[in-house]
């Protein structure tokens, strides 16, 4: 279950987005959140936290909490956020749809280990994905769920969203993930898989995710055509 600072912070994400509050205008004070959001203050400003951290707001002193976003017109993915696709996808307003390539159950073995990050002898289920948005083939998805964790998944539930299996039905809680990308040829599984015109590289996300436990649960290779996708984060200058 999502902590309700996190549902306040998506809210007003939304909020944002959808121009209710205008590029460099203020949100409402904190005390007229938490009194609409029937919370403390305290959660108000850990929801507040968030909007800064991904670059959203900018506490200005004296004067209140503006508004710095502005729309990208590429599909955004916000390395801060832990999204599953699904999500990202309606919160850029594009029509979705997963196509499940493979699906099988396997041990990991010693170069798969060494592949993923699980340790050698883990039951895992290996799944190749496509992700349509708008029709286009755009992301070539290549996931290892640890079984012990992700039970008793289905390519039905592939198709659907994972993440709410998890969340919703499993009752785990998704609280890390380490990511890094880089640049990558694309091979002939990619060629096959995506419509890359003429492109020849892809941008590869990596994404390792946690649970509240600590337990690693997913090693996910997502493989995007490059002209169709930015990943956006915020620094913050420390002093």
């Amino acid at each position: 279950m999502k902590s309700i600072y996190f549902d306040i912070y998506e809210s007003l994400r939304d909020r944002i987005e959808a121009h209710e509050f205008a590029y460099q205008s203020f949100i409402p004070s904190e005390a007229r959140l938490a009194e609409e959001y029937f919370c403390s203050h305290n959660t108000v400003r850990k929801a507040l936290e968030v909007l800064k951290l991904h670059g959203y707001v900018q506490p200005i002193q004296g004067k209140g909490v503006r508004v710095i976003w502005q729309p990208d017109h590429h599909a955004n993915f916000v390395l801060g956020d832990i999204e599953s696709f699904k999500e990202a996808a309606e919160r850029n307003g594009l029509t979705v749809s997963t196509k499940v390539r493979s699906f099988e159950t396997i041990i990991a073995d010693g170069r798969i280990a060494e592949l993923t990050g699980f340790r050698e002898g883990d039951l895992l289920y290996h799944v190749e994905r496509i992700r349509y948005l708008d029709g286009k083939a755009l992301i070539h998805d290549i996931n290892f769920f640890l079984a012990s964790v992700v039970r008793d998944l289905t390519p039905q539930i592939v198709e659907s969203s994972i993440y709410d299996y998890l969340e919703g039905t499993l009752g785990v809680r998704i609280t890390t993930s380490k990511r890094t990308i880089g640049m990558e040829n694309v091979t002939p599984g990619d060629r096959d898989a995506l419509d890359l015109l003429e492109y020849s590289m892809v941008a590869v996300v990596t994404n390792h995710t946690f649970n509240e436990e600590g337990v690693m649960f997913e090693t996910t290779f997502s493989r995007h055509r490059p002209d169709y996708f930015t990943f956006h984060d915020t620094a913050v200058r420390g002093y």
